[in-house]
């Protein structure tokens, strides 16, 4: 995937500038843009329109002074140089999942290639401070999803997401690290042969500009992306402070599945994976226990479906039909005005796609992929 296609690079310089800008995230983005229908009008804009527009103080001094001092060519051809692309809203390459979350990051940079095949994705956190009994739970597990053709998303820290990235790359599958810095500033900075391979066998992603430190305070909203990217997260091993506990609550809010495996009630690292069970999480002891949840047992043969059939006119019509809503296959054919017999096999075809599900008794519900329906335009 080649990034920024439906973004020009002059447009791009304006999301970059944006992204640059302290006090501006998706919220006030997306007022400014409703606003003055586009950056470049609102990166302009005299400060009176701003204030309109909905900017506070604060944020319309730091946008006033970053308009000074920033030179947003300057800005595009660094990103550029540094072989890093930039994914918008706007950009048709923007990871689907991340998507439909609630006001997703504006701007992502993207060391690496992010993938069509990345939607079945699951992530992989967990305690820097992680035991023996936690390392071989995480490598069990990755390997697991890496041969079931699911990418596997962490956080490049120590301990388990460290374990789950390099079993993913030793196993030969797709890894996505997501950074609470720049690119180009790797932490912590004995992962940097880590993160060289990753961009070899996946990506390296982050919201935040080139040159930004990793402070604190930039890993708790990071932890939103990683489990944004996914269908689910799995916490291998965590303590009741630990970050991985706030990627498994923002996993909760987005709407996707929390999975936790289970460790001895003496042990505190395993204090926060035990309460996540007790709230509800799905307990994992095997990767088949993730696979079968998010209906991810079939992904590379799915993939290899989706590359050689395309869709036809035949499935436009049932997607119409379709919904979340079982349908009798019988009642399919009449609504869509189809021999029973083309409907079942464009079905039979639709469900390796992923695209629906049988519930039962040849009765059909559209699937949702990872939170996105199928929509016909």
């Amino acid at each position: 995937m080649e990034g920024g296609e439906g973004v020009s690079g002059q447009d791009l310089g304006y999301w970059i500038g944006f992204n640059r800008v302290a006090g501006i995230g998706a919220a006030r983005l997306r007022a400014l843009i409703d606003y003055f229908g586009d950056l470049a009008t609102a990166w302009q804009a005299p400060p009176t329109e701003l204030q309109r527009a909905g900017l506070d103080r604060r944020s319309l001094s730091s946008l006033v002074q970053m308009r000074r001092e920033l030179d947003l060519d300057a800005e595009v051809d660094r990103v550029q140089r540094a072989g890093v692309q930039v994914l918008t809203w706007n950009d048709p390459d923007y990871p689907s999942n991340l998507r439909q979350v609630y006001n997703p990051p504006p701007v992502l940079y993207v060391r690496g290639r992010i993938e069509k095949r990345d939607e079945w994705a699951v992530a992989i956190v967990g305690t820097r401070r992680a035991s023996v009994y936690g390392k071989e739970a995480a490598q069990m597990l990755s390997a697991g999803l890496a041969r079931a053709g699911v990418t596997v998303v962490s956080g490049l820290a120590r301990g388990i997401d460290a374990v789950a990235h390099r079993t993913c790359l030793e196993t030969g599958g797709r890894t996505i690290a997501v950074l609470g810095c720049g690119l180009d500033v790797i932490y912590p900075p004995q992962h940097a042969g880590l993160a060289a391979e990753i961009v070899q066998q996946g990506a390296l992603v982050s919201e935040y500009p080139l040159g930004t430190r990793p402070e604190a305070r930039n890993f708790p909203p990071r932890n939103r992306i990683i489990s944004g990217l996914t269908l689910g997260t799995v916490i291998v091993e965590a303590d009741l402070g630990s970050g991985a506990l706030i990627t498994a609550g923002f996993a909760a809010e987005q709407g996707r599945e929390v999975f936790a495996v289970p460790g001895s009630i003496f042990a505190r690292g395993c204090q926060g994976t035990n309460r996540l069970i007790q709230q509800g999480a799905k307990m994992v002891c095997s990767v088949t226990d993730i696979l079968e949840e998010l209906n991810l047992t079939m992904v590379s043969e799915q993939a290899q479906v989706r590359m050689v059939i395309p869709e036809n006119d035949t499935e436009a019509l049932l997607l119409q039909h379709l919904s979340a809503e079982p349908i009798h296959v019988d009642d399919l054919g009449r609504m869509a005005r189809l021999p029973i017999a083309q409907v079942t096999s464009t079905l039979a075809l639709m469900e390796l796609k992923g695209m629906v599900r049988q519930v039962g008794g040849m009765n059909y519900v559209l699937a949702r992929e990872r939170g996105v329906e199928y929509t016909i335009e």
